[in-house]
């Protein structure tokens, strides 16, 4: 994959800002694309930048394969991390995209590349207790309408797609791949980040361990901060629009 692939492709910038000093690079959850993430670009100051990661098989990289496995969209999400380095950055994974947040994270400090400024991952359980049940939604098995509640509820169908039956069965094709991808999940025993993290997670979010600080410290070796904010899975939805204001580093 060439680096002009990768920047056309996959890294998606909704309001370039060339001249910024620093960006904010965000990585997707199960299920997602960038769409969740385009609106931030007005929570963020001139000197941010936005730079969304697009996972294969969806958006402007919807004629490429799924990702057949957690190691694979590593690898594939770490190309774009580092080819959308070009300036300090901070990573942000939300949900699933959380614990790729944290392999690509720990993957670029073993090769001695472009660390970011700091680790944000949010609605995301600590990696070392492995994959639970507890993190198991939606699930491999829910049935079409079940998914399509889940879709729904969290915006990622407009209704342009909810009333074309060609594209919700792409959706529930992307859903499923996703979710296998998830569900491929295993951590690496040992594995810690020296950078800065911080863990934001919702005070009504069943997913989440009540003890997701003490969990996550024992993975990080540097500075770390964990912050609880209002709603569950994805905040309120005032939260969720202006959630860069919650992070420490920007």
């Amino acid at each position: 994959m060439t680096a002009q692939r990768v920047q056309d492709t996959t890294v998606v910038r909704p309001a370039p800002r060339p001249t910024a000093t620093r960006q904010l690079v965000c990585l997707g959850f199960c299920g997602g694309g960038t769409g969740p993430y385009r609106a931030w670009t007005a929570a963020l100051d001139e000197g941010t930048d936005l730079a969304l990661v697009c996972y294969p098989g969806r958006e402007g990289r919807f004629a490429e394969e799924f990702a057949r496995s957690w190691d694979e969209l590593v690898e594939d999400a770490t190309a774009a991390v580092l080819s959308a380095a070009d300036r300090p950055y901070i990573l942000f994974g939300h949900s699933m995209g959380g614990w790729m947040a944290f392999d690509v994270v720990t993957g670029i400090e073993r090769q001695g590349g472009r660390l970011p400024l700091a680790l944000v991952v949010s609605s995301c359980n600590a990696p070392n207790r492995g994959l639970t049940e507890r993190d198991r939604f939606p699930a491999l098995g829910d049935s079409d309408s079940a998914l399509l509640e889940w879709m729904t509820t969290i915006g990622l169908l407009p209704a342009y797609v909810r009333s074309d039956a060609g594209l919700m069965e792409m959706a529930y094709e992307l859903m499923r791949a996703d979710i296998r991808v998830r569900d491929s999940y295993r951590y690496t025993p040992g594995a810690t980040t020296g950078v800065p993290v911080q863990v934001l997670w919702g005070r009504d979010d069943q997913v989440i361990e009540p003890a997701v600080a003490e969990q996550w410290r024992q993975v990080c070796d540097g500075d770390f901060r964990c912050d609880s904010l209002p709603g569950g899975h994805f905040y309120t939805p005032d939260i969720w629009r202006a959630l860069p204001a919650h992070i420490d580093a920007l």
